[in-house]
C-alpha cells in the first residue's frame, strides 16, 4: 500500500474513533478521492485497510461502509481480547519485575485519582491505557500487534450507546488482577480478566443513533491539510432520551 494510501486509511480511522463517521455511513470511493484529490485506486487501497482491520465493510455491487457491528461480533472481540491478555497475564506472573508491578500500580492509582474527583472521561482512557500498558509489559511484540488489532475494532463499539457502567468495580478489577498475579494466583487472575471484559461488553445497547451523522466531507473536513495543528472535535453524543437514547457513561475499550 502506498504512503497516501496509508495516510488516508489512518485519517478514515481517527474519523471512526472521533465518531465523526459513523457505523453504516457509506464510503465512497469517488467522493473520497474528490476530498483527499487522489486517484479511486489509492482509495480504494484505504479502504481495503479499513476492512482488514474489521473496521469497514466492503459489499460487491454497492461499495464501502463504515462496519456496523453485531452484539454477536462484540461478544468475539472481547473473548480475543481476554484470551490475549490471559495469555500476557501467565507470561507476567513468572516474568514481571518490581518496576514492571510498580508501574502497572502507578497506572491504577492515576485512574483511582481520576474516578475520584469526578472525570470520567480522564478515567475512561486511562481504563483503555491499562490494558495496552498491560500487554506491552509481556515484551511480546506479537501479542501487542494481535492485541492492538483488536481494540482498534472496538472503535467502532465506541460509536455505540452504553449503559451506566461502575468506573470503580471496573477500577477495582484492575487493582485485583495485579494482586492475584504477584501472588502467584494465576487462575484467579484468568478468571477475573474474562469476567471484567464480559462486563464491559454487556454495557453496549446496540444503536446507532447516539452520535450525529455527517457526510464523509463534514466528517472528514478538520483533518484535511491546511487545517490548524489543533486536533478535531468528536462528534458530541446526542442528549439522554433524544431518539431514545439513553445516558451514556461508558469504560469501554478501545484506542482502548
Amino acid at each position: 500500500m502506498s504512503s497516501r494510501s496509508q495516510a488516508i486509511a489512518d485519517i478514515l480511522t481517527r474519523a471512526i474513533i472521533d465518531h465523526r463517521l459513523v457505523p453504516g455511513c457509506k464510503l465512497g470511493e469517488r467522493e473520497l478521492a474528490e476530498i483527499f484529490d487522489v486517484s479511486r485506486i489509492v482509495v480504494r487501497q484505504s479502504l481495503i485497510r479499513l476492512a482488514d482491520d474489521g473496521l469497514a465493510q466492503i459489499e460487491r455491487n454497492r461499495g464501502a461502509f463504515v462496519a456496523r457491528p453485531s452484539m454477536q461480533e462484540a461478544l468475539e472481540i472481547y473473548d480475543a481480547l481476554t484470551l490475549v491478555e490471559q495469555g500476557v497475564a501467565a507470561q507476567l506472573s513468572d516474568r514481571l519485575g518490581p518496576a514492571g508491578w510498580a508501574e502497572l500500580r502507578q497506572h491504577v492509582e492515576r485512574q483511582r485519582q481520576a474516578v475520584a474527583s469526578g472525570n470520567d472521561a480522564l478515567a475512561d482512557v486511562l481504563g483503555q491505557e491499562f490494558h495496552t500498558v498491560f500487554v506491552r509489559l509481556s515484551r511480546n511484540k506479537v501479542m501487542q500487534e494481535i492485541h492492538a488489532q483488536l481494540v482498534r475494532r472496538t472503535t467502532l463499539l465506541r460509536s455505540l450507546i452504553t449503559a451506566d457502567f461502575d468506573y470503580c468495580n471496573l477500577l477495582d478489577d484492575h487493582a485485583k488482577v495485579i494482586d492475584l498475579l504477584e501472588k502467584g494466583r494465576l487462575k484467579q487472575a484468568m478468571e477475573l480478566i474474562d469476567m471484567h471484559h464480559r462486563s464491559v461488553v454487556r454495557g453496549y445497547i446496540m444503536d446507532r443513533q447516539v452520535f450525529p451523522e455527517l457526510t464523509p466531507r463534514e466528517a472528514l473536513e478538520p483533518y484535511l491539510d491546511g487545517k490548524s495543528g489543533e486536533p478535531p472535535k468528536p462528534a458530541p453524543r446526542k442528549k439522554a432520551g433524544e431518539n431514545g437514547a439513553a445516558r451514556a457513561h461508558a469504560h469501554v475499550h478501545a484506542s482502548k
